[in-house]
């Protein structure tokens, strides 16, 4: 089964001032563990969620695009992982070696 698991930060939160090199080498151990484990299907990091364009359709199907994000919050998606493991109790302990090592919150979701 393949899940998500997503990082969340609050708004304002600057990897470049915040992430320092113990987190740096954490997260890079459980990339390590991750293909060890031959579990990692993707993994990718997102830049500031003001830099993000949405795209939207109206009601009369017209297309138009903005500047920033779709959402207006206070967290935001990070980067994230794509897992391919046996089930959900596998892929909630990646999701906890993720939340350690990112020093952060983690949300793991299963797809479709």
């Amino acid at each position: 089964m393949k899940y998500l698991i997503a990082i969340h930060r609050p708004l304002g939160w600057s990897g470049a001032a915040q992430q320092d090199e113990e987190m740096t080498g954490d997260i890079d151990v459980i990339n390590d563990e991750m293909v060890a484990a031959n579990v990692r299907v993707f993994v990718g990091g997102l830049k500031d969620p003001n830099l993000a364009t949405t795209i939207r359709r109206s009601a009369d199907g017209q297309v138009s695009a903005t500047s920033g994000p779709l959402l207006n919050a206070q967290e935001y998606v990070n980067g994230f992982w794509v897992i391919d493991v046996l089930d959900e109790a596998e892929a909630l302990k990646w999701g906890h070696k993720a939340a350690a090592a990112c020093r952060g919150d983690v949300e793991v979701r299963p797809f479709h």
